[in-house]
């Protein structure tokens, strides 16, 4: 059983800058495929990024490509997602997510272990 504890969201002018950190416990971290949703006010929850095991391989949706980064720190059983020129448009509640494996990253239903958000807002 995996839990994951999702912190530093809140909220910025666009064009500024927001560190999100996953924290997680149980399980073995460094054996899960490690990824990023948002899910902004009455829409889907859609993904953002994801991380393989060692951070190898990053993959992120097109709209956030050269502004967000995401990466993990085995040691500290904790991800993280670096958000740089945010605009409003990123609004969303963030959650952090945990797969068995290697599932197919821009699925949420391919996830495992789930936390439970934190609110980014981004003001115009």
């Amino acid at each position: 059983q995996v839990q994951l504890v999702e912190s530093g969201g809140g909220l910025v002018q666009a064009g500024g800058s927001l560190r999100l950190s996953c924290a997680a416990s149980g399980g073995t971290f460094s054996s899960y495929f490690m990824g990023w949703f948002r899910q902004a006010p009455g829409k889907e929850r859609l993904f953002v990024a994801s991380i393989t095991w060692t951070g190898g391989t990053t993959n992120y949706v097109n709209s956030v490509k050269g502004r967000f980064t995401i990466s993990r720190d085995n040691s500290k059983n904790t991800v993280y997602l670096q958000m740089n020129s945010l605009r409003p448009e990123d609004t969303a509640v963030y959650y952090c997510a945990a797969g068995r494996g290697r599932p197919a990253f821009w699925n949420a239903d391919e996830y495992d272990y789930w936390g439970q958000g934190t609110q980014v807002t981004v003001s115009s």
